[in-house]
């Protein structure tokens, strides 16, 4: 091609995209509508609805609460928690709460510590309220974070290590107390009025009394209710109405009532037999218990072969107690589960948690405990589980 061509071949190339163009136009298909951006409200919960906290060990700095409806088996959405939440729900159901801690460099720099209050609904962010930089950086017993019983206060358990207990005010969105409990760990409260109790080292309750703008106005120790070197207890109890029962990592069961004016003891009973003990049966796991309130039966995570060291164990078998008398009245499969709860409504379900595999089994309560459903692929290490 000589110079002439060349130029001509050029001047010509613009038009010849042009019309290209316009005919690619002409083939294409029209836009789509632009997206618009709404928030979907969660199915209403029936008694039903898991939260799961997961700590994601391999990078805790992004934990996560996952949100199940454990009816349908199907995820709902998802809460960020930050690190190593202590988590829990509204008493009416309506709010989680979210006691966690931040830093700018993820793991390093100013720590920041927050109570976080979701909408139950939409699991939106609706308040962050500044605490003291003392929270417990521990997993999520139901003991750590534990509001009133009228839902006006929010307990936070404190570690630094010193313990204490940071009250904060729901009402009003404030930090009002940190109230110092020396010697005594977890958060136990009053079903009336304005109360916790701890439990301390030597085996008793330490029941502090807070007026009506969260100030601490009372507190007495109690009488030796166990023995912390013979037969330590778990911190979370089973509540069934004023009273809580405790279990022991070596399978006693205790009776506290957290009514009138100060906490009352019924003495301990065995969840073992001598078969039992030969085998060295125990409780084991994080949340080892679970109450069903209408029909008083208490659910204990089990495993056999019990030593030093093995009340974390995942359970082997749940066993179900009568508390009225006292009695085992079944023996029930578990899927290794350390973490177990019980809903309440007409069609109550028990909920095993898996850690290893991200699996929760769901059996109908009722004679046999027929299986309901598996519910699998929940989170990277689940470790507690909380019904509404």
């Amino acid at each position: 091609m000589n110079n002439i061509s060349l130029r001509r071949a050029l001047l010509a190339l613009p038009l010849c995209l042009a019309a290209a163009m316009a005919q690619a136009g002409k083939d294409r298909p029209p836009p789509l509508p632009e997206e618009e951006i709404t928030l979907e409200r969660l199915t209403p919960p029936d008694g039903n609805r898991l939260y799961v906290t997961d700590f994601v060990f391999n990078h805790m700095a992004d934990g996560r609460m996952h949100v199940v409806d454990g009816s349908a088996a199907r995820f709902l959405g998802m809460v960020m928690t930050g690190f190593g939440a202590l988590t829990t729900v509204s008493p009416d159901g309506k709010a989680i709460y979210v006691a966690t801690t931040y830093y700018p460099r993820l793991y390093r720099g100013q720590r920041s510590d927050v109570v976080e209050i979701h909408d139950a609904a939409t699991l939106e962010l609706k308040a962050e309220i500044d605490i003291p930089a003392k929270r417990a950086q521990a997993v999520s017993y139901r003991s750590m974070l534990v509001p009133s019983a009228d839902g006006r206060f929010l307990y936070v358990q404190n570690a630094t290590p010193a313990t204490s207990v940071t009250v904060v005010d729901l009402r009003s969105k404030k930090f009002v107390a940190e109230i110092p409990t020396p010697g005594c760990w977890s958060i136990q409260g009053w079903d009336k009025g304005y109360r916790f109790s701890t439990i301390c080292g030597d085996g008793t309750l330490l029941t502090v009394t807070l007026d009506d703008v969260g100030q601490a106005v009372g507190r007495e120790r109690s009488q030796r209710f166990f023995d912390p070197d013979k037969d330590p207890i778990y911190v979370h109890p089973e509540m069934l109405g004023e009273d809580r029962y405790f279990v022991s990592y070596y399978g006693n069961a205790y009776k506290v009532t957290l009514s009138g004016d100060k906490p009352a003891f019924a003495a301990p009973w065995s969840l073992l037999d001598a078969r039992d003990r030969k085998a060295n049966w125990r409780p084991g796991g994080m949340a080892v218990t679970a109450m069903h309130r209408a029909s008083g039966t208490l659910y204990v995570n089990m495993h056999d072969k019990g030593e030093e060291g093995s009340h974390k164990n995942p359970s082997k078998e749940i066993w179900a107690y009568d508390v009225a008398s006292q009695k085992r009245v079944a023996r029930i499969p578990s899927n290794g589960a350390i973490s177990l709860v019980a809903s309440q409504g007409a069609e109550p379900l028990l909920y095993g948690l898996n850690v290893e595999k991200g699996e929760i089994v769901a059996r109908k309560i009722q004679k046999g405990y027929p299986l309901a459903r598996t519910i699998s692929g929940i989170g990277e290490t689940p470790l507690f589980l909380e019904v509404r």
